[in-house]
């Protein structure tokens, strides 16, 4: 996650409380789905960004987790996910983000 996206996501929770932000990664590989959950819940692992040390918490999932994904409108789902539900390691990436969620998260949808 680069150092602006990092800024904002603190920035946002912040002005509206942590426990009132989700963040859905769409990463299309599960180690980078992991770090930037990691990022989101435990602070910065490289500890070079904005949230270097700053153990948010928040509730994050892959846009493909079935959490998610029974949120959304099917024929919306359908017409911009389905392709890449088909072609992705969809276990994989949701596996990577919901390990780092029950680590690290305070907060959950």
């Amino acid at each position: 996650m680069d150092l602006q996206n990092q800024q904002r996501v603190k920035e946002i929770a912040e002005k509206y409380g942590p426990e009132n932000v989700v963040v859905v990664l769409g990463s299309s590989d599960a180690e980078g789905a992991s770090i930037y959950a990691e990022t989101v819940t435990a602070g910065d692992p490289t500890f070079a960004g904005p949230l270097a040390g700053v153990p948010l918490g928040l509730a994050v999932y892959h846009i493909f987790d079935p959490l998610f994904k029974e949120k959304v409108d099917p024929n919306l789902w359908e017409e911009q996910l389905g392709m890449m539900e088909m072609v992705l390691d969809v276990d994989g990436l949701v596996n990577a983000v919901a390990e780092m969620r029950n680590e690290h998260s305070k907060y959950v949808l």
